[in-house]
């Protein structure tokens, strides 16, 4: 079984990590105003894509895209890393970046 976890979901498997989450990422360090959250989107990512954290990605595609970044600019940003990342890495967040505008 493979189950993605989100906000929602981490909760009810742990919920401690939930309430961290909750509270530092999202209550603190999200907020800070050195960095702009669309700027903080596409950092992360940047950065679940050069880990190949794909699981992580649908979600976060759709917070950036809150966070006033394009489809286009997420694909732009994907491309970009498939120079740095590895191109398997950029092919694989451009899936979920696919699955995500269906």
């Amino acid at each position: 079984m493979n189950t993605t976890l989100n906000r929602d979901t981490l909760a009810q498997v742990s919920p401690k990590l939930a309430e961290l989450s909750q509270q530092v990422l999202f209550g603190d360090i999200w907020q800070r105003p050195q960095l702009a959250p669309r700027d903080r989107s596409l950092i992360t990512l940047a950065a679940l894509v050069a880990l190949g954290r794909t699981a992580q990605l649908p979600w976060h595609i759709d917070f950036a895209r809150q966070n006033g970044v394009t489809d286009d600019e997420i694909a732009e940003a994907f491309t970009h890393l498939a120079f740095y990342a590895g191109w398997p890495a950029a092919v694989s967040a451009l899936t979920c970046l696919a699955e995500e505008k269906k």
